[in-house]
């Protein structure tokens, strides 16, 4: 089993335009790029045509540490300071469950524990100390 800390960050709609900058900037190399279009069409929560293009998940490489990115889905809504998380990596089903429910303790939910086009168990909790972390299962090859 494997576990790492990543900064996660969340953007306003120019996560590609931040990765591309990364990339020249600090000689970043693209890990992995999936946009909204990618994702399981959801009835419940549409993905509204103009941000099919956005990034729901993306990691590049700096040196020896990944970043990971995601624009913000359009119904929540996006407050500078509140762009950066934790993403919590493991490539154990189990252990993220484990994070989940020991997080989420007087915490808050905002995105439960699911399947995504890019992870077999997905989630995001803020904790009792407004902390928010992504919880992120790598998919298995």
């Amino acid at each position: 089993m494997t576990i790492r800390v990543n900064p996660y960050l969340t953007m306003n709609g120019n996560a590609k335009e931040a990765i591309h900058f990364y990339e020249k900037a600090l000689d970043a190399k693209v890990l992995f790029i999936s946009t909204f279009a990618n994702q399981p069409e959801n009835p419940q929560n549409p993905v509204p045509a103009s941000v099919k293009d956005q990034v729901a998940h993306a990691r590049i490489k700096i040196g020896e540490i990944e970043l990971m990115f995601s624009d913000n889905f359009p119904v929540q809504p996006h407050q500078s300071g509140n762009q950066v998380a934790v993403c919590l990596s493991t490539n154990d089903v189990d252990t993220s469950k484990q994070f989940y429910e020991a997080l989420q303790q007087d915490g808050q939910v905002n995105m439960p524990l699911q399947t995504t086009s890019f992870s077999p168990a997905y989630a995001m909790v803020t904790d009792k100390f407004g902390v928010t972390f992504k919880i992120y299962t790598e998919a298995q090859q």
